[in-house]
């Protein structure tokens, strides 16, 4: 490690490393970049916890189209973070779809609205009516059913912890050094951001920094005096057995089930020979940054309930695993916060995913490797998704979040 570099990450998570790895393979860049990363295990990251999907099901086409090259560079992620000397990383990418259920009149208007958007981005989405909805996936109920939505390619779930080690290990290759410490404290200057000092007493003087640091987004922030409206809210993943599974009957994707949202806000999806599933929970207050208790009765009376009424192949289902993850969640709009701060112009955002980092961390890390390089978006603009909306308290509209 250096005593100075062009770029330091604050995060080096699946965020932090899209960034390092878009900045180092950028042939515009010469700059140095460090990467501050404070559990090298990643054990409770948000990224290693996740349910590890993505999806072009958004309602407003930026999100739309930060997951269509989010999908993309997932499909060619093997040739391009290829490490020489090691196997190209295999992400396992299975393109089971999103298939989104609607059971009143407000959530069927949401779907052909959403549906408008996603077709004019070019994604390959489809609106279903009850009949087709059943020969699709016969095991489902479908009585109550006025509308669904699905995916029919580039929307599935892939190795959250594959994404995160093949973009550190490109990075790493490509220059960009890691170490193990923490952020304490960051040096300012006026409207400049110059220094960041670490647990271990070592000071880095920085021409930039990035705030990548995830659930944590809000204490990197106030050690520069700003504000970001991030913090971790706790969501329970279970993995669950069927004694007699629906895998395999689907009429469409040769037999596979995709990621299901039923209109009680309840997912699940294959995962192996298993299933795993979640749910948005009925009070979902701000917890301890260390706080990763599973919320054990959300299974029992929210999730088992609602799965059992959907299908009769869900009624007879035990927990096998579950465990508890955090969300960046962004209070205003539970959208992502990317862009520099207006007035500590060195100073980026890279927060707020509300749950969908791993599928946007491709884009943002692009963005602000753009933004770093060029001071402007060369590919994808995403101005709207900036840091001046926080200020202005102007919520960035998106109605598809889950």
């Amino acid at each position: 490690m250096k005593s100075s570099y062009d770029v330091v990450i604050v995060g080096g998570a699946v965020i932090g490393s899209a960034v390092a790895y878009f900045l180092t393979a950028n042939p515009d860049f010469n700059g140095s970049v460090l990467v501050v990363e404070r559990d090298p295990t990643y054990a409770k990251a948000s990224t290693s916890l996740s349910s590890s999907s993505i999806r072009t099901q958004f309602s407003n086409p930026i999100n739309v189209r930060i997951s269509q090259f989010g999908s993309a560079f997932i499909k060619g992620f093997a040739k391009t973070m290829q490490v020489a000397g090691e196997a190209p990383p295999d992400l396992n990418f299975h393109q089971g779809g999103y298939l989104f259920l609607a059971n009143s009149a407000e959530q069927e208007a949401t779907l052909r609205e959403n549906h408008q958007v996603q077709v004019a981005c070019g994604a390959d989405v489809v609106l279903w009516d009850q009949e087709a909805l059943h020969r699709a996936f016969p095991h489902l109920n479908v009585e109550d059913i006025r509308l669904a939505s699905y995916g029919q390619s580039g929307e599935g779930w892939f190795s959250n912890t594959g994404l995160m080690n093949g973009f550190k290990a490109k990075a790493r290759e490509q220059g960009a050094d890691y170490v193990t410490d923490e952020v304490v404290a960051i040096g300012r200057t006026g409207d400049n951001v110059t220094s960041v000092t670490l647990k271990s007493g070592a000071v880095v003087q920085a021409g930039t920094v990035v705030n990548a640091s995830g659930p944590r987004a809000a204490l990197t922030a106030r050690m520069a005096g700003l504000d970001v409206p991030v913090e971790p809210r706790k969501r329970t993943l279970f993995v669950f057995d069927c004694a007699k599974t629906p895998e395999g009957s689907a009429g469409v994707n040769g037999g596979r089930l995709p990621l299901m949202i039923d209109p009680s806000g309840v997912f699940c999806r294959p995962e192996g020979r298993f299933f795993l599933s979640g749910a948005a929970p009925v009070e979902d207050p701000a917890v301890d940054w260390d706080d990763f208790e599973p919320r054990w009765p959300e299974f029992e009376d929210i999730i088992w309930p609602a799965l059992a009424n959907r299908s009769a192949q869900f009624e007879a289902i035990k927990v096998v695993n579950q465990w508890a993850g955090h969300y960046d969640f962004n209070t205003l709009d539970h959208n992502l916060i990317v862009g520099r701060h207006p007035q500590v112009t060195n100073f980026i955002f890279a927060n707020g995913y509300s749950g969908h980092g791993l599928q946007q961390g491709p884009a943002a890390g692009r963005g602000v490797a753009e933004l770093i390089i060029y001071n402007g978006y060369r590919s994808l603009d995403l101005t709207e998704v900036g840091y001046e909306r926080i200020l202005e308290n102007r919520p960035f509209l998106e109605k598809a979040v889950i």
